[in-house]
């Protein structure tokens, strides 16, 4: 039976009472392939993990966390106990299409590819979806490169961030490398493990289709992002370069991406100084990043918006970020971009 199983979703649930239960459905709706739905409850105080453990479904496995681990932690739970050839990766609050996982598989299979992405459906709060991507543009691709997908990554300056699509990993190669989400990143451990991924010899072909679904959720507290998320992440970036050799064009896009989380890091003292009115303070940053200025020539309110932009959503879906994010810790569903 395992060797016949084609395809493990991996969902990673906190918090999420209001909506595991779409995202379950979607996952044992689709059509033309045999799937196995995981979902890991990362220590919810809502009734998540009641509603999952009601399903009779023998394909639905819950997996409950003695301590809470995280989107990364429990992504790698799922990974650990997943038997697909197919990893599938989907949030707890979002919908997948009936002939989504098939049609990545068969697209994967063509290429010869043990990667796939898809192009996204945004639902944003008035419920009129947009696709994020241009299926033109994406057909045009044919494959995801890591030069292509680093640059995409840029802070302020990516109009198209492929950080927003949700891969489907062939698990044998997942495994053949050693590949699992960084557990220490509190945001962007989804970029971080494509892009890991990619710098191994992962072939990633891309589906134009929009087969995935991201819902924008209101009454999230709002996220800004915070200096230590971006600390983290140049941590991580760090050791990244230390496991991998890269080509000059990845390596180009690295540096971009690099200045840019560095810029945005002063960006974020100086806010910070502004507000606390210290003028020696907002000086010395100053002085260090003067990109740091640059970034005031537009409202702070808006550039910060900007900022958190690829870790919500997409600023120019619908509402501004404050009232569509949905991915701060401890108030909503495990969801991250990066």
């Amino acid at each position: 039976m395992d060797q016949q199983l084609q395809a493990t979703f991996i969902i990673a649930a906190f918090k999420a009472q209001d909506t595991i239960e779409r995202a379950i459905d979607s996952a044992l709706a689709q059509t033309g392939v045999s799937v196995e739905v995981i979902v890991i409850d990362d220590c919810s105080p809502d009734d998540t993990a009641e509603i999952v453990d009601a399903y009779t479904d023998p394909r639905v496995r819950l997996i409950r966390l003695e301590k809470n681990r995280g989107p990364g932690g429990a992504r790698n739970a799922g990974l650990a106990a997943a038997r697909g050839t197919w990893i599938v990766i989907l949030d707890s609050d979002d919908a997948v299409s009936p002939d989504r996982t098939a049609r990545m598989i068969a697209r994967a299979k063509a290429a010869n590819a043990q990667i796939v992405v898809d192009n996204v459906d945004v639902v944003p709060l008035d419920g009129q979806m947009k696709r994020m991507f241009e299926g033109t543009d994406l057909a045009a691709m044919e494959t995801l490169t890591l030069p292509a997908f680093i640059g995409s990554n840029v802070l302020f300056k990516s109009e198209h961030n492929y950080g927003y699509m949700k891969p489907a990993f062939e698990r044998r190669f997942l495994e053949e490398h050693g590949l699992r989400f960084d557990e220490s990143l509190p945001i962007g451990e989804d970029y971080l493990l494509l892009a890991s991924a990619l710098a191994k010899g992962g072939r990633c072909a891309v589906e134009p289709t929009a087969g995935y679904t991201y819902y924008i959720r209101s009454g999230s507290i709002s996220r800004v992002l915070k200096l230590h998320q971006v600390d983290a992440m140049l941590a991580a970036d760090a050791a990244f370069l230390e496991s991998n050799r890269l080509d000059a064009a990845s390596m180009a896009a690295q540096a971009r991406r690099h200045r840019s989380m560095e810029d945005a890091r002063s960006f974020i003292i100086l806010v910070d100084q502004i507000k606390a009115r210290s003028l020696f303070g907002a000086v010395k940053t100053v002085w260090k990043n003067p990109a740091a200025v640059w970034h005031l020539r537009m409202p702070i309110a808006v550039r910060l918006r900007r900022l958190a932009a690829p870790f919500t959503a997409i600023h120019s879906f619908g509402p501004p970020p404050e009232t569509m994010n949905r991915t701060t810790p401890g108030n909503s569903p495990h969801k991250s971009k990066g």
